[in-house]
């Protein structure tokens, strides 16, 4: 009640394009930052900024719920996956600091008052998850150093040449280790990493992802790949379009358009180029979703979606890793 809500959004708004600017204009001045370790610093403020997005967000629905019909608040415990008893929070006894700093590290991006939590840490599971993380680490960096980073070398004379049958060749020899590299990621990060963090948090969400690889539509893989960003999407940004009127047709538009905005911003910075490859290649799966959806079905559709996983991702890679080529050493 010390600030209008006018006053409010207006620093909040401040705050957070400075988490998205800030960083990325050091990134860009600052000549020693490798693009390995540009994509994570901004890949952790592009969290950062979701999270605190939906912190302020929820508040304000706790303020609006509170001045529309002045609850009392409620009291006593509840149960936790059927095992913990935690104090119910209720607003504004949630804004505390550990509160927080809770959300901004558990493996969420969607804040709540009262998250559902486990009953213990499990060791053995926890034990496994950190095993899983090691060897998979070291065969991620084993096989883009041994497969992936000669293909790329050896794709760039033809690239200079422009000799297209070369570049087609090339492009499908990278499609095998890139596609094996991104499943490899995806088990190492949604899997293994997640479940580490919610396992020390005692985090009992654990829906990190669904059966995408079931995808008989492009939009079910995107709703189901990263259940997180997918929920944030849902509940803060295409929600809130279409109760302001905007159809779901625009809404998904919207959304898509979004996501192609944070991929385009996680790679041109670091890489300190901009090509818009990445933005190009997320809204071209508007019309993609909309063709599948349209005239395949069932395994046809499943088909479609891995041929686009498996051939979009070695073109993307392929059109910066040039860029970038031509633009540093050539």
């Amino acid at each position: 009640g010390s600030l209008s809500e006018g006053l409010g959004a207006a620093l909040h708004t401040l705050n957070l394009l400075a988490i998205l600017c800030f960083p990325a204009g050091i990134v860009l001045i600052v000549t020693s930052i490798t693009p390995v370790g540009a994509v994570f610093a901004l890949g952790v403020y592009t969290i950062t900024f979701l999270k605190l997005f939906s912190f302020r967000d929820v508040n304000k629905w706790c303020r609006e719920r509170r001045g529309a019909h002045n609850p009392a608040p409620e009291t006593g415990t509840k149960k936790a996956n059927g095992a913990v008893g935690l104090k119910v929070v209720t607003y504004p006894a949630n804004l505390t600091y550990r509160n927080l700093y809770y959300f901004l590290f558990a493996p969420t991006l969607c804040y709540e008052l009262n998250f559902p939590r486990s009953p213990r840490v499990r060791k053995r599971f926890l034990l496994r998850r950190l095993l899983e993380m090691l060897f998979l680490i070291q065969l991620l960096v084993g096989l883009i150093q041994q497969w992936m980073v000669p293909t790329i070398q050896n794709s760039m004379k033809p690239f200079r040449d422009m000799d297209y049958s070369r570049i087609m060749e090339r492009l499908l020899k990278l499609a095998v280790p890139n596609h094996l590299i991104w499943l490899i990621f995806f088990y190492w990060f949604f899997h293994s990493c997640l479940n580490v963090v919610a396992e020390v948090m005692q985090f009992g969400d654990r829906e990190f992802y669904r059966d995408w690889w079931n995808s008989e539509s492009v939009t079910y893989f995107w709703q189901n790949w990263n259940i997180p960003v997918h929920k944030w999407c849902l509940r803060h940004f295409y929600k809130p379009l279409l109760k302001w009127g905007a159809s779901k047709w625009l809404a998904q538009t919207a959304v898509f358009l979004t996501s192609a905005f944070f991929h385009e911003y996680l790679v041109s910075v670091p890489l300190k180029m901009f090509r818009l490859w990445a933005f190009m290649g997320m809204a071209a799966q508007i019309p993609l979703a909309w063709l599948v959806s349209r005239f395949l079905r069932g395994n046809y559709g499943n088909a479609a979606v891995w041929m686009s996983l498996i051939i979009g991702q070695p073109i993307a890679v392929l059109m910066y890793v040039h860029d970038y080529y031509v633009l540093n050493y050539e």
